[in-house]
């Protein structure tokens, strides 16, 4: 007997012809690393912490049983990023890794909770050099030969009329449709604004012609790059978009263990503002910075999407063999 709420939800929601493609896909990947002498790495799906990242949210698996030891709770990464630094300050080398990560709340025509990563590591390259191997990359997998290059200033400047950095607020609340409510914080946050603008008419812009690199982040967004110091100053940090998607984010990495401890603690205090959830920030990663991670650049890439528009698909849900809800 059929339960309720089961129909079709066991056949796949790509069809053969494009799991084909997919495995074709990252055995171009596998080949493209091979030749270049980068190491495939494989680290673990669950952690001891979750990420603190402002934008993204950790699912945390509870382990009640008595036959098991894991502590509870435990976490499945958002990416294997803490891990693979882990190994760069061990002495690695050059190291990618293809695996599946894991944020809740993320769902829609471009997003999935579980989605197939593409991570690598470059010790001794900045993120220019690396800009550089991202261009070879989608080239090698059938994409355009050639990227645009814009700064964030200069993406800005084109597409939404003004100067990012030093713009007036007033500047960067015109025009838009802001979701409600928004609290008092939020409301005065040049970062909140900037994000829409970016979500809602820079980004869907970029890559329409051609693949855009774009890069040279405010400090204010540098997540885990370094800032370079100038008027004003930026976050070593880039971003590729193609057809107006979001396909992957690269950083100059940040190698200074007592900076890296500040940023996850305000973005601690961040979360406690707003009564977010806040688990615990890797220690792990603090000790490998101490340790002494080499300088370098990283990479991380969503393959789902990349298939996707390479295959010209409507939603990334047809790039995966049971997206969403039949997971």
């Amino acid at each position: 007997m059929q339960r309720a709420g089961e129909g079709q939800n066991w056949r796949p929601t790509a069809s053969l012809e494009t799991l084909r493609a997919r495995a074709q896909l990252l055995s171009r990947l596998r080949t493209f690393f091979a030749e270049r002498g980068v190491l495939e790495v494989d680290t673990p799906a669950l952690s001891h912490h979750a990420t603190v990242n402002r934008h993204i949210e950790s699912f945390f698996v509870s382990s009640p049983s008595p036959v098991s030891r894991l502590p509870s709770p435990i976490f499945l990464h958002t990416s294997p990023e803490f891990a693979m630094k882990r190994l760069l300050a061990a002495g690695s080398g050059p190291i990618f890794q293809l695996c599946h990560v894991f944020r809740a709340g993320e769902s829609g025509r471009w997003h999935n909770p579980e989605f197939l990563m593409l991570e690598w590591y470059r010790p001794g390259w900045d993120y220019h050099r690396l800009m550089d191997e991202v261009e070879s990359l989608l080239a090698a997998t059938g994409g355009p030969p050639v990227c645009e290059r814009l700064t964030y200033r200069e993406a800005f400047q084109r597409e939404a009329g003004f100067d990012p950095f030093t713009s007036p607020l007033s500047r960067l609340q015109e025009g838009l449709q802001a979701p409600e409510p928004i609290s008092t914080d939020e409301a005065t946050d040049r970062d909140f604004w900037l994000d829409l603008w970016m979500s809602q008419v820079v980004g869907p812009r970029l890559g329409l012609s051609a693949p855009c690199l774009l890069y040279d982040f405010p400090a204010s967004q540098a997540a885990l790059a370094r800032i370079r110091t100038g008027n004003p100053p930026v976050a070593e940090r880039f971003e590729l978009f193609w057809k107006g998607i979001e396909l992957a984010n690269g950083f100059h990495e940040l190698t200074d263990a007592a900076e890296q401890a500040a940023r996850f603690e305000q973005d601690l205090d961040w979360r406690r503002s707003r009564s977010r959830p806040t688990p615990p920030a890797d220690a792990h990663l603090l000790a490998a910075l101490r340790a002494g991670m080499p300088d370098g650049a990283g990479v991380a890439l969503g393959v789902d999407r990349l298939l996707a528009l390479l295959l010209g698909l409507p939603a990334v849900a047809q790039a995966m063999s049971f997206a969403g809800g039949r997971a």
